[in-house]
């Protein structure tokens, strides 16, 4: 079996390997409560490539950041290959986001100090990876990424899509069973931006489920399904030929089955 199918086959078979049932999140601005997440429910399937897209104020950065275990729901489950993770300590979900979710994010989030090399390998340091295998893990990472030849070299001595490349390697050293990935193309031009795209893509056909929040319409309509979002709730949820099985075989034109709308959302 391939690194691919393996991560696959970490969900139960005809399971999804994300379940998102009755999500809320709620956020207090003084007198005001504006609902980022009004009672989300998705599913989403081993190797599924998702694009998440909607205006300014959907909910789509929101929702990225409850698939990633970085903010808590206020109401509803979440259940991450057949384990229901909204229910762990955060020590528990630190464990859980390190080892099975990867970020990429607009703008790379390198630490200023360390090398190309350094910052790869800090996902393992954090994780306790002996040195003898990270250092083995790190060089097959650089000249997989064609970065061979910048190992030692600090983020301000590197291109934008170097950079990129780098976080995407940070991203996937602990061969995460899914990747997210937050405008990933904002801060790049078009070429070095259709080059970091066909990287996630390359990660996504080994097996990794790919969820990635653009306001690219280009760049959404890549991937083989579609959810929009407005108002904190899934409007449009659509796959496209090539999907895998187990997605939404449609459009779906309002919310999910229990969505509603609110007045505002982050």
């Amino acid at each position: 079996m391939n690194a691919g199918a393996a991560r696959a086959a970490d969900a139960a078979p005809g399971t999804s390997q994300i379940t998102l049932q009755g999500i809320e999140r709620v956020f207090h601005l003084g007198d005001s409560s504006v609902h980022a997440l009004d009672r989300v429910n998705l599913h989403l399937a081993p190797g599924e490539y998702v694009s998440v897209m909607g205006p300014s104020g959907s909910g789509k950065s929101t929702l990225l950041n409850v698939l990633g275990l970085l903010d808590r729901p206020d109401a509803g489950h979440y259940v991450l290959e057949g384990r229901d993770v909204t229910t762990l300590s955060p020590d528990e979900q630190a464990q859980v986001r390190s080892r099975r979710i990867g970020f990429v994010f607009q703008s790379f989030h390198l630490v200023p100090r360390l090398t190309a090399a350094e910052n790869i390998a800090l996902p393992m340091v954090l994780a306790g990876i002996p040195a003898r295998e990270r250092e083995t893990r790190v060089q097959q990472a650089l000249a997989g990424f064609g970065l061979a030849d910048r190992a030692s070299h600090r983020p301000d001595q590197l291109s934008g899509g170097q950079r990129q490349r780098v976080a995407i390697a940070r991203a996937t050293i602990m061969q995460p069973a899914l990747l997210l990935a937050d405008e990933p193309t904002g801060n790049l031009d078009r070429a070095t931006g259709d080059e970091v795209i066909r990287l996630l893509e390359a990660l996504n056909a080994g097996g990794v489920t790919l969820v990635m929040v653009t306001h690219d319409a280009a760049l959404g309509a890549r991937a083989r399904r579609c959810i929009r979002m407005e108002d904190g709730a899934i409007r449009v949820d659509e796959r496209r030929p090539g999907a895998p099985p187990g997605a939404p075989s449609g459009a779906q034109e309002g919310p999910l089955p229990e969505a509603g709308a609110a007045d505002a959302r982050t």
